[in-house]
């Protein structure tokens, strides 16, 4: 395939670094990158030294200044870190060589004409373009919030703005419901809502309240995790730790004046109201505006809509995508995102070069499971659910290895290896 680059792509390589896109002519890129989460970054990092070689240029485009490893967050929330700033890193840092930064949001996909509009209405034009938008957090689905955040013991995990308030709130509960919430998929790590969980419990059982305090797991789900070997060790641990699970209870209001928390059965439509102590939050989550409003590019759902094992667009060739935004039936996870990243490293390559796209993803993810203090199970496995484990032991059995596994070993495996490609 013929390289076609800018000529003032040097130029304007120094200026996307200084945030001055917008005085920016419209320019063109062999290979544009939308979305400066994991999947962003860990293919800038892939792909940069080989476009670099072939005279190509690379180009991100994203509007927030730092990048989060939010799988900390579930600790930062249970009091293991007490600093969520800690989880974060600034983006400039850890863009490879050659790899051209616009600082603003993209506002437009226009794949019949190969450009990404921006938000200052700049035309970024591509040969090969990855989609990896993430999700998008839809808290005001739930009537009562954003405002209840700024009441007591209503948290969440799942922003920067709300991880915060989590433990003082397990801290303050001293009897009553403590309810955790789970909406219906797609979410990011549907195991996160249980890990906070866990760990709030061992908080209780530390400080002598548990006896007085109702934990409660309200989930939209039939099921307590997807993958059945690992389910049924976390209906066991639940059951061991007198943790009330109710099944297809989506949670539709808080009434923080109350405090009360409506769910709606997801079979009988039928509301059961619960008084909190504290309550944490999963929100309802869905496909970012970006691609849900680009009919060219999204399936039914909203997603975009790729091959499940060569991570191409169904119908426009040299759009590809990588991570939650994409309509893989596999859970959303960093570990999903590693997974698809070397296949999708090997199958752009293939299509710059004109051959066929022979890497195929299976459907890998994992989430690493807290289910108390110095405890928790590693689930992997692919699109039929079936495991896929790392190490050669019974990865469903609760670990104190696979809790310092999740603490301490993947955040440096993701900031030294993961998003630096040694991986």
């Amino acid at each position: 395939m013929k390289i076609t680059v800018c000529h003032r792509a040097g130029r304007l390589a120094a200026a996307l670094r200084h945030h001055s896109t917008a005085a920016l002519p419209d320019t063109h890129y062999q290979l544009v990158i939308v979305g400066g989460g994991s999947g962003g970054l860990a293919m800038a990092a892939q792909l940069a030294p080989q476009i670099r070689a072939q005279g190509g240029r690379i180009c991100l485009i994203e509007p927030r200044e730092t990048h989060f490893y939010q799988p900390y967050w579930t600790l930062v929330g249970g009091g293991v870190v007490r600093n969520a700033n800690s989880s974060g890193r600034v983006l400039s840092a850890l863009l490879p060589k050659g790899v051209d930064w616009v600082y603003e949001k993209a506002a437009e996909l226009v794949p019949s004409g190969n450009y990404v509009i921006t938000g200052s209405d700049k035309k970024i034009k591509y040969d090969v373009l990855i989609v990896a938008a993430g999700l998008q957090l839809d808290f005001t689905k739930i009537r009562g919030l954003p405002d209840a955040f700024y009441t007591p013991g209503v948290c969440s995990n799942y922003a920067i703005d709300t991880v915060g308030k989590t433990f003082p709130a397990i801290q303050q509960t001293q009897e009553g419901n403590a309810i955790f919430t789970q909406p219906p998929n797609p979410i990011k790590c549907a195991g996160a809502p249980q890990k906070i969980m866990y760990l709030a419990d061992a908080n209780f059982r530390k400080r002598g309240v548990r006896d007085r305090v109702n934990v409660v797991f309200n989930t939209a789900l039939g099921v307590i995790f997807s993958a059945p070997k690992y389910a049924a060790t976390l209906t066991s641990v639940a059951a061991k730790k007198s943790i009330t699970v109710n099944y297809k209870h989506n949670l539709v209001e808080v009434n923080p004046g109350r405090r009360e928390a409506v769910f709606q059965h997801m079979d009988s439509k039928e509301t059961i109201t619960m008084p909190y102590s504290m309550i944490h939050i999963t929100p309802p989550m869905s496909a970012p505006d970006l691609v849900k409003s680009n009919s060219q590019l999204a399936d039914p759902t909203g997603f975009l809509n790729v091959d499940r094992r060569t991570l191409q667009h169904v119908s426009c060739p040299n759009v590809f995508g990588i991570g939650d935004c994409t309509n893989l039936p596999t859970s959303k996870t960093a570990a999903a995102v590693a997974g698809q990243s070397g296949v999708l490293y090997r199958n752009i390559l293939a299509f710059l070069n004109g051959k066929p796209l022979a890497a195929e993803y299976a459907g890998y993810t994992s989430c690493p499971l807290v289910t108390g203090f110095h405890k928790g199970v590693l689930a992997e496995f692919d699109y039929d659910l079936q495991p896929l484990e790392t190490f050669p032991f019974d990865q469903g059995k609760e670990r104190t290895s696979m809790y310092f596994l999740k603490k301490d070993m993947m955040p440096f495996l993701y900031w030294n290896l993961f998003l630096r490609y040694v991986w």
